[in-house]
């Protein structure tokens, strides 16, 4: 069976990536990756996403408004993430959440965000790219109390680039929802976030670049690209006492599952 990978968290359209593009995706065709989430931060990050997706075989979408951008939502950027979605290359609604550290949106604000576009992606039955920084208990608060379809209920989404304790991520398992792994994962410092992935089942955990940001070792500090995910692929086999071919296999498999892509 050959070794896959899939990078669940890219930012593609970001003009630290788009100008090469081209040469980004197949470099990271040429590591096995075979399939990357293009993941969007705004309505013209969504748009650009979708374009991706329509050019490149390997390349998929998530649409929707980051919570620093929440003060550019309305009620027709929602219709528009909507028509957005319905394009078949679409499987998910993201990067969503919540972000009280940088605060570049009030709180209040990005909650009613977050809300509208967790209820848009259960309205279409899609699974959901959830950011997380410094706002666990209203994140955790308000993903379970989405009144999602039967067909959501073991697949409601991702926590991207996890951070957090085990305790919280099994809660979020619980909820339906993935645990994605990023460049972090391979942080000297990064002991506890390495127990958590140690610990975790398997068959819950995804893998991710967060291109261009959190390069791993050794390129931390670099521009980061899909065709780094094999990075974080190793350091998730070498904490499981597992396989690199098992970790990048499981969690291509994982992803498959959670976005239903082919």
């Amino acid at each position: 069976m050959p070794t896959v990978l899939a990078d669940t968290h890219a930012h593609l359209a970001d003009p630290a990536l788009l100008p090469q593009v081209s040469e980004i995706v197949v470099s990271a065709e040429s590591e096995g990756v075979d399939h990357i989430l293009a993941v969007a931060v705004d309505l013209a990050s969504s748009a650009e996403s979708v374009r991706l997706a329509e050019r490149f075989p390997t390349v998929w979408a998530a649409v929707g408004v980051h919570p620093h951008e929440a003060t550019s939502f309305n009620a027709e950027v929602l219709d528009q993430l909507r028509e957005l979605a319905n394009h078949p290359k679409v499987v998910a609604i993201g990067e969503i959440g919540l972000d009280y550290y940088r605060n570049l949106a009030p709180a209040t604000v990005q909650q009613v965000v977050f809300a509208d576009q967790l209820a848009l992606a259960a309205s279409l039955g899609m699974p959901v790219v959830v950011h997380n920084r410094e706002a666990t208990a209203d994140v955790l608060r308000f993903i379970g109390h989405v009144d999602r379809p039967a067909d959501l209920v073991s697949r409601a989404g991702v926590l991207h680039c996890f951070s957090e304790g085990y305790e919280v991520a099994q809660e979020a398992i619980r909820l339906g929802f993935y645990i994605s792994f990023a460049g972090n994962l391979t942080y000297r410092r990064a002991d506890a976030l390495r127990s958590v992935a140690a610990a975790l089942p398997i068959e819950r955990l995804l893998i991710e670049t967060d291109s261009p940001h959190l390069a791993p070792m050794p390129r931390r500090g670099q521009v980061n690209y899909p065709s780094n995910v094999y990075l974080v692929a190793r350091q998730l086999a070498d904490v499981r006492g597992i396989s690199y071919e098992m970790a990048a296999n499981e969690t291509s498999a994982n992803a498959r599952r959670l976005f239903r892509w082919t």
